[in-house]
């Protein structure tokens, strides 16, 4: 929060004496805005000339021809603009200044409409920010609704729509929306209404799916999973409570449960929403529903998948977010120099890719910006996937239907004979699969996959141990990538802190590299929900196949050779790539030694 003569809009006061637009003195002199911007230097009478210009030809108020001729900065301007006005300039990328309590008290149909947002009061006023302070009406009308007397501080137009909707609509408001429900449908609950619902038929599970409460109740969920860019939400039943979790940057985290007589119901409405058979309780079963969010935004895919437990059906929906997703190689953030040998390999016409990491460390990401990056109207390029997570355009996408027979191994045999050029294969599940990508890729096809191991080198040795002959791997691997994702520092909240002795040693530091570097962590705010992280970014492992290692694996190096050898040629490790991470101040070392593991180190 940057504020002029710091004030605390929290505290008892801002100002000791409350200053308005009509106590500046150029304005009591009747000095026009552009007259006084030349006095102060800020702009010279020729630009003012052409600025007046350009407001007769455009339209609008002199600062905003300022801006569209670049002669001010929009923040210069505005700053400029309160000290002619003797306001407050605040800018509001710290959303913990805002009391969310008090600036609910606006309806929200008057802050959009004016441009305003109270932001919190001392004894005397309740202190607004407001895009335009000469807007007499605006001021009239957040006076009359607060009952109370404002003070006006100025604030840029975009920021304010941006803590308007963090007000508004931020998780919170989801998660205090879904305690009022519970904590009213519990009130209303009784003994008998209990037991029931836990022994409740399936017609009875139907028609509680569609009860206002239950669907209110799913929505509210589904609609705080996604603010809070949850990538998950579990559901699991225990003994007599329901446990509800969301995935956050990689970490669960628990959600308001709902009250028991609802909890059949709720199971029911996304069974019901996933065109699942509500009846079958015995067997695991897959679905998935779109959510329309309208405005021209793209709707998003929920992945359901039910499994049965001893206390009765565990609910996961994986939340799939294409506006979230961007499927490009330039935003994957590798290092330039691994990213230009993984786009020259991506560039040979035949050969196998496999993307290495354990679920969710962002492998079919990777995957799906190499197709991105790899299509082409000229190119018949054809996926297996278990499921298919996002839909591309110009791809054929099967997807593996494992109780009617159509296995990877059974779809990759006739992708064969379908003319491809680029074949995707979702996992790597067992030697058939992996013998028929070989066979693709020595009759010149190129073929990119996912497999589970904890390193590149590694996956060699499952290979080997899966029943593939090395010399077959040595003569088609093109690149082993293995990846993870590690939580990023929020921004917000970002601070200093140095590492203790046994991070430096397990990081295997260099004391060139300690005397170069700041260390940083976040100490939590409500921008990152009091975690000090927010967002991922991904440390990556290469091992490229190249003269040398195809002919050590041919001959049957072992798997720490390869790593040896690897490690020579410059590719680096995953250890290294996240200490990369910690030294340009972007995640912490708690996150890389949580995700990695260091060769050699003693416990």
């Amino acid at each position: 929060m940057n504020i002029t003569d710091k004030p605390n809009i929290k505290g008892e006061s801002m100002l000791k004496e409350p200053h308005y637009p009509h106590s500046a003195s150029a304005v009591q002199e009747g000095m026009l805005f552009g007259d006084w911007l030349v006095q102060e230097g800020c702009i010279t009478d020729q630009q003012l000339a052409a600025a007046l210009e350009d407001q007769k030809q455009n339209g609008g108020r002199l600062g905003q021809a300022l801006t569209r001729l670049k002669y001010l900065e929009n923040n210069q301007l505005l700053r400029h603009l309160a000290a002619y006005l003797n306001l407050d300039f605040i800018t509001l990328t710290d959303p913990s200044i805002i009391n969310k309590e008090l600036a609910r008290g606006l309806p929200e149909n008057i802050a959009k409409r004016f441009c305003v947002l109270v932001l919190g009061a001392d004894e005397n006023h309740i202190i607004v920010a407001m895009a335009d302070p000469l807007n007499v009406v605006a001021m009239d009308t957040v006076s009359v609704k607060l009952k109370k007397s404002i003070h006006v501080v100025l604030a840029s137009e975009s920021e304010i729509l941006r803590a308007i909707e963090y007000v508004y609509h931020g998780t919170d408001v989801e998660e205090q929306q879904l305690r009022d429900l519970v904590e009213l449908e519990v009130s209303s609950d009784e003994d008998g209404l209990m037991e029931e619902a836990l022994a409740m038929e399936v017609s009875s599970a139907a028609a509680c799916a569609e009860d206002a409460p239950v669907i209110r109740f799913v929505d509210l969920l589904l609609s705080q999973a996604i603010k809070s860019r949850a990538s998950d939400i579990h559901i699991e039943p225990q003994d007599k409570t329901m446990s509800i979790r969301m995935r956050i940057d990689g970490l669960l985290t628990e959600m308001v449960p709902p009250p028991r007589k609802m909890q059949a119901g709720v199971i029911a409405r996304i069974k019901i929403l996933s065109e699942m058979d509500i009846a079958e309780r015995r067997l695991p079963q897959d679905g998935r529903f779109k959510i329309k969010r309208g405005q021209g935004k793209e709707d998003i895919d929920v992945r359901v998948s039910s499994l049965p437990t001893i206390y009765g059906e565990k609910i996961v929906m994986r939340i799939l977010d294409k506006g979230a997703v961007n499927h490009s190689l330039d935003n994957l953030g590798m290092e330039p120099d691994l990213l230009a040998k993984f786009k020259r390999t991506l560039q040979q016409p035949h050969g196998i890719i496999i993307v290495t990491g354990p679920t969710g460390s962002g492998k079919s990401t990777t995957l799906y910006s190499a197709l991105n990056t790899l299509r082409d109207p000229h190119k018949n390029i054809t996926t297996v996937e278990d499921p298919v997570e996002y839909r591309l355009g110009g791809v054929n996408q099967t997807q593996v239907k494992q109780g009617i027979g159509l296995s990877f191994a059974s779809c990759l045999r006739t992708i064969l004979r379908q003319d491809p050029d680029i074949i995707l294969i979702g996992e790597i599940r067992d030697k058939e699969t992996m013998e028929i990508a070989i066979k693709a890729s020595l009759t010149g096809h190129l073929v990119l996959s996912t497999f589970h191991t904890n390193d590149a080198p590694s996956a060699l040795s499952r290979l080997v141990y899966m029943g593939l002959e090395p010399y077959l791997l040595a003569s088609s691997l093109n690149l082993i990538l293995a990846q993870r994702l590690v939580r990023r520092i929020c921004d917000k909240c970002r601070e200093p802190q140095p590492l203790t002795d046994a991070q430096m040693k397990r990081l295997q530091l260099t004391p060139q590299q300690m005397a170069a570097a700041s260390f940083f962590a976040g100490k939590g705010c409500s921008e990152c929900g009091g975690s000090g992280y927010r967002g991922r970014l991904p440390i990556f492992e290469f091992l490229i196949m190249d003269s040398q290692i195809r002919e050590a694996l041919a001959n049957g190096a072992r798997e720490t050779q390869i790593r040896a050898m690897v490690r020579e040629k410059g590719y680096g490790n995953l250890l290294g790539s996240g200490v990369a991470r910690v030294l340009d101040g972007r995640t912490t070392a708690e996150e890389i030694l949580r995700v990695t593991y260091a060769e050699n180190m003693e416990s």
